[in-house]
């Protein structure tokens, strides 16, 4: 297998139809650490809204539990994709988010929001740090995955298009990113997580690196100045330098697709150890496919 192999036989597919494989081919297989690293970014940009960062505060998951809650919302997407959106067990798995969800009352915008933002962080940062760019197939399939996670949540006005998500996305955070204590409390202990999975010595770079490759729009949002230059320009360069050098290795093989490592997993997990324990004695709701007719 060539290291653009798998591109070509993207280029074949019908996202329309084959949208759920191609997500597969993107987040295990061609990108699976730069998507990671966008999805990262996506629930950075949702601490910049005042409205949803107050409500994570009050919850005081990340202050408590701040792994487990990272690794909760990245299992959920795993849950849900895995087999399909539509296998009992990705059905199962959005029963079980929509139950964690139904104790808030989130306004269907926000939701629409954070969801955008697992559809264009990948793209953003993959277009940018990647290997190679996303093709118009593999941008397309990330928007209908974003599309059906959002039909199975419930959410209303769902977009179908990445670029319908994009402006959505980039018109919500014009109008809502504003500084808040809470946005600051809430990214603080997130990136406490972040740097506990790096050597003591090595924290102080991780955090400088994470920061410098934030917009500045969402910084104030967060409450952060800009970095230097030189650690901007550092940061940027080290991470073109790593996509050039994967772009030389060879393709990550079919039988070694790259899956999520949970750190508070270690030993496996099930499905009902994801989301906070009170979520578990909470009735499960139809889907809401399942309520029609």
């Amino acid at each position: 297998m060539g290291r653009y192999s798998r591109l070509r036989e993207i280029r074949r597919m019908d996202p329309e139809r084959d949208y759920e494989r191609i997500h597969k081919l993107i987040s295990q297989y061609e990108f699976p650490w730069d998507y990671n690293q966008g999805i990262g970014v996506a629930f950075l940009r949702d601490y910049g809204v005042p409205r949803i960062s107050r409500l994570l505060d009050h919850t005081q998951e990340f202050e408590r539990a701040g792994q487990k809650r990272y690794d909760d919302t990245v299992l959920f997407a795993f849950e849900m994709t895995e087999d399909g959106f539509d296998s009992e067990r990705g059905r199962a798995a959005a029963r079980h988010l929509n139950r964690v969800h139904g104790r808030y009352d989130i306004a269907n915008e926000d939701f629409r929001y954070v969801l955008a933002t697992t559809v264009v962080g990948p793209k953003r940062w993959i277009d940018a740090y990647g290997w190679r760019p996303l093709c118009a197939n593999e941008t397309q399939a990330l928007a209908l995955v974003g599309h059906k996670m959002g039909l199975l949540m419930g959410i209303r006005d769902v977009p179908r298009s990445y670029a319908d998500f994009e402006k959505l996305m980039d018109d919500y955070e014009r109008e809502m990113f504003a500084y808040d204590p809470a946005n600051r409390r809430v990214v603080t202990a997130t990136f406490r997580v972040i740097a506990s999975w790096y050597p003591g010595p090595l924290r102080p770079l991780v955090a400088r690196f994470s920061l410098a490759v934030l917009d500045e729009p969402l910084l104030r949002a967060l409450g952060y100045r800009p970095q230097p230059r030189w650690v901007q320009s550092l940061s940027v360069r080290a991470l073109r330098a790593r996509s050039a050098f994967v772009r030389l290795l060879p393709p990550r093989p079919n039988r070694r697709p790259r899956l999520p490592e949970p750190r508070t997993y270690p030993f496996g997990y099930t499905l009902d150890d994801l989301g906070p324990h009170w979520a578990h004695g909470r009735p499960l709701r139809p889907l809401p496919d399942e309520t029609q007719g």
